[in-house]
């Protein structure tokens, strides 16, 4: 049985990786243009091709040191989702439904008052997809599900216990920072946190119901390799 003062040095333990995985995902990014500057190379003249690859790889690289710094707590999750994931998957898959429901309907609302049709970060994926659906494959179905479950859902959930506090913190912060991210225009703009907040609210729920990474993760993979699908549907049909 755990004293006081063990469960207070595993909270501020748990808290610091939190911390460190958040410092992670928001610093290392800055560092990317790092390796280039140091060969005096101009990153805008290198050829597409290259610049693909190399963000790959350091994103890949992001994600291992993120993962490093959370190993045990995944590696309890890991052995978990295996003897539960058909209870898991079963119990969630409804709210993952709602989410997605309400993601679909404020979109729509939003999109009928704002002059822009959509949101900037869903014109921002357009772009980059027709220039490198691979590259965006890689990091909306793969990278993107894995990192922002263990920054947004574990880390978060590390730092703040309070359900209902972590359950609207994490998912706020994560629909901020996709609208926030790329180019607002306007305050409508701003409105799209709603629908990006939605799914992240549905994930956050999951992970403070299960304590298991892997089932938002799951969740969060499949949500976004269908948002993908459609986008490669509509590359080749419109």
């Amino acid at each position: 049985m755990k004293t006081k003062g063990n469960k207070r040095k595993e909270y501020f333990i748990n808290a610091g990786l939190g911390i460190l995985v958040l410092l992670s995902y928001f610093i290392l990014p800055y560092l990317q243009e790092f390796p280039f500057a140091i060969a005096n190379i101009n990153i805008h003249t290198v050829d597409t091709w290259i610049k693909i690859c190399y963000l790959i790889f350091f994103e890949t690289i992001i994600l291992l040191i993120i993962g490093l710094l959370l190993k045990d707590s995944l590696k309890k999750d890991f052995y978990d989702i295996k003897k539960n994931h058909n209870t898991y998957f079963k119990d969630c898959l409804k709210y993952w439904l709602l989410a997605l429901g309400i993601m679909m309907f404020s979109n729509a609302i939003i999109n009928y008052f704002s002059t822009n049709g959509m949101a900037s970060n869903e014109k921002a994926i357009q772009e980059m997809f027709k220039l490198s659906p691979i590259y965006i494959y890689f990091s909306a179905v793969i990278w993107a599900p894995i990192v922002e479950e263990l920054t947004f859902r574990r880390a978060i959930r590390n730092i703040i216990k309070p359900d209902l506090l972590f359950i609207i913190i994490s998912g706020i912060v994560f629909g901020g920072l996709h609208v926030l991210s790329t180019d607002t225009k306007s305050l409508i703009d701003l409105l799209y946190i709603i629908p990006y907040s939605a799914p992240g609210i549905a994930f956050a729920y999951m992970l403070q119901k299960y304590d298991n990474i892997f089932v938002s993760m799951g969740f969060h993979v499949m949500h976004n390799g269908i948002l993908i699908a459609l986008q490669f549907l509509l590359l080749i049909f419109v």
